[in-house]
């Protein structure tokens, strides 16, 4: 069992949710790394666990997202986990910093920003394309966290987006999925 795979297990089965949805499909996250070993990666079909974090400037009220040029839709940052990544967090974390082109960027931890492990905010199971349109769908079992961006932070857009921009708790853009409206509500509770 690789490092990122024992510290996914443990991340999941550390993590408490409150909403029962949510329990439910962690164990469904579970279920799946304990069948695989390698999981948590996009050769890994029909489903692989991704990691995406949300980035929240909680001083300005604002969201960074960015229009997905596969999904046509504004979402959080993330993507595929890789060989490299030690931690969960952490490929959340690279992602996020890639695709935002913000330094200083801290996950959410149990204890505030940077302080201890980062804790997962919410769990979400979709369905996508990401190994080319003329194959056939697989599953992504995202695990998203919250990233808080530094003060004055500016966003670089990346090649991997159309559009990066900033939007303000109840300023979402069209067109915005409910999973990703759900998760701006979550960082509000808990950074807002």
């Amino acid at each position: 069992m690789s490092t990122l795979h024992a510290d996914a297990t443990a991340a999941l089965t550390g993590w408490s949710p409150a909403d029962p949805g949510q329990r439910a499909l962690r164990e469904e996250y579970l279920a799946h790394l304990a069948e695989r070993p390698d999981g948590l990666f996009k050769a890994c079909l029909p489903a692989h666990i991704t990691a995406s974090a949300l980035v929240v400037d909680p001083a300005g009220g604002r969201v960074l997202l960015t229009l997905h040029p596969k999904v046509g839709r504004w979402l959080q940052l993330g993507g595929h986990c890789e060989p490299g990544d030690a931690t969960l967090g952490a490929a959340a974390l690279r992602e996020a910093t890639e695709e935002s082109g913000i330094a200083g960027l801290a996950l959410l931890g149990a204890g505030g920003a940077g302080a201890g492990a980062p804790v997962p905010v919410k769990l979400d199971r979709h369905e996508v394309r990401c190994t080319g349109k003329d194959r056939p769908a697989n599953v992504h079992l995202d695990v998203q966290y919250l990233a808080l961006a530094p003060a004055g932070a500016v966003e670089e857009i990346s090649e991997e987006s159309l559009d990066l921009r900033w939007f303000g708790w109840d300023a979402l853009p069209e067109p915005t999925d409910d999973s990703v409206r759900r998760l701006v509500g979550l960082a509000r509770e808990l950074v807002g």
